[in-house]
């Protein structure tokens, strides 16, 4: 039997879109009980299909699936007496507290750290946010775009200098917070098991960015300026180049000196092997050549193809890899045959591809995916087998607004 890592611990999930619900469906994936909780309307995330191109139906909604599979669904109005006490019924047994509302919400809501705190002292109260707690913008709306991509420099640095900056993926910002903030999760959660209390775990989109670039961030005050030209980078060997079939690749071959020459040698230079105005990164330094050494590689590169220069490479241990796109990933046999993305059967009966999450323990092997299901799907067994209300409690709560039964994609809000 599958070893599931975090059974035993239940997560109360308060969130919507992409940074903070992945959260979720990782924890899940490690085996936690993850209960989702929505206002009747709806995580606005249910709908996200259509702004990326794709189905959004219950019984096929891939861009709600990559941050909701693994959990349960309830619907609760938290704005009546009745939904916001099975909601604090729920904290009572709950290990995390999951959210990315912002702070003014939740206090509007009569949520804070500092109640739930003292209301269930051992739960780890988990938000995500799009700035920090204390600056300028701490009550403003932080997205992948703004507060990660923008702001935290990440468009303005990886940009090729001149051109304009890039079209990034929707939500990569917000997939790496999610993983850091599982990370903190799960030391507030041992810490919590040895102590007793819980604590407060924040990630912000902004501050991720500005780690994730922590070379460009401490380089740039020794004169290493962003963003910079592929055409003048400070190592030829780390750079992009093209090749006679039009395709892309990245060179990684960070010890420049060593491997000058088996590099000339193999695009067929062997004029330029252990000439000393190019085969040692200090005298490019010092001589601003790099720019040269880059013009041989690309009128190199261009005269074969693709798959000739992988092999050729590749025989040497020296790294190059195809910048790829999402279609040859899923031929990759690198991604199939890791887990890395897996082929899904939905309910639907169509089969779709989607990215697992990248942590993996030994003693679980392969995690389970449960594609999400249509809200409020899991409101009355939550209601009756988790807290012990009544059918009679349940049916009023229903009755009363106070919950939501299930409702269907399109379905008006009772």
């Amino acid at each position: 039997m599958t070893n599931k890592i975090l059974k035993g611990i239940k997560v109360i999930d308060l969130t919507q879109f992409l940074a903070a619900p992945t959260v979720g469906r990782v924890l899940g994936e490690w085996g936690a009980d993850v209960i989702k909780v929505e206002a009747p309307k709806g995580d606005a995330g249910r709908t996200q299909g259509a702004v990326f191109g794709m189905k959004y139906e219950d019984n096929e909604n891939l861009g709600f699936d990559v941050s909701n599979m693994n959990k349960r669904f309830i619907t609760l109005n938290m704005k009546t007496p009745e939904g916001m006490q099975a909601f604090k019924d729920l904290l009572k047994d709950a290990d995390v507290f999951l959210t990315s509302v912002r702070t003014k919400s939740l206090e509007h809501m009569g949520i804070t750290w500092e109640s739930l705190h003292k209301e269930f002292p051992k739960l780890v109260f988990a938000q995500d946010r799009g700035y920090g707690e204390h600056g300028p913008k701490k009550d403003a709306a932080g997205y992948d775009a703004t507060a990660y991509q923008a702001r935290g420099g990440v468009q303005g640095t990886t940009v090729d200098k001149g051109s304009n900056p890039y079209n990034p993926v929707n939500g990569y910002g917000d997939f790496q917070v999610s993983m850091t903030l599982a990370a903190g999760i799960c030391a507030a959660l041992l810490q919590a098991q040895r102590t007793g209390m819980g604590d407060k775990v924040t990630v912000n989109l902004n501050h991720a960015a500005i780690f994730m670039q922590n070379i460009a961030m401490v380089s740039a005050q020794y004169g290493n300026k962003y963003p910079k030209s592929r055409k003048s980078v400070t190592n030829p060997f780390n750079d992009t180049y093209k090749t006679s079939d039009n395709r892309w690749f990245v060179l990684c071959v960070p010890e420049y000196d060593r491997d000058f020459d088996k590099v000339m040698h193999n695009i067929g230079r062997d004029d330029v092997v252990g000439d000393t105005r190019y085969n040692k990164m200090d005298t490019l330094n010092e001589n601003g050549t790099s720019s040269e050494v880059i013009a041989i590689l690309e009128d190199a590169f261009k005269k074969k193809p693709l798959k000739y220069w992988i092999n050729l490479f590749g025989k040497e241990d020296l790294p190059l890899e195809a910048c790829q796109i999402p279609e040859e990933i899923y031929k990759d046999p690198e991604a199939l045959d890791n887990d890395e993305i897996r082929l899904m059967k939905f309910p639907s009966g169509a089969k779709r591809y989607i990215p697992t999450n990248p942590v993996r323990f030994e003693s679980q092997g392969n995690p389970v995916l449960t594609p999400s299901k249509a809200q409020g799907t899991d409101t009355r067994e939550v209601l009756k087998n988790d807290l012990g209300y009544s059918d009679e409690k349940i049916n009023k709560m229903i009755a009363d607004g106070a919950a939501g039964d299930i409702r269907h994609l399109g379905e008006p809000i009772k």
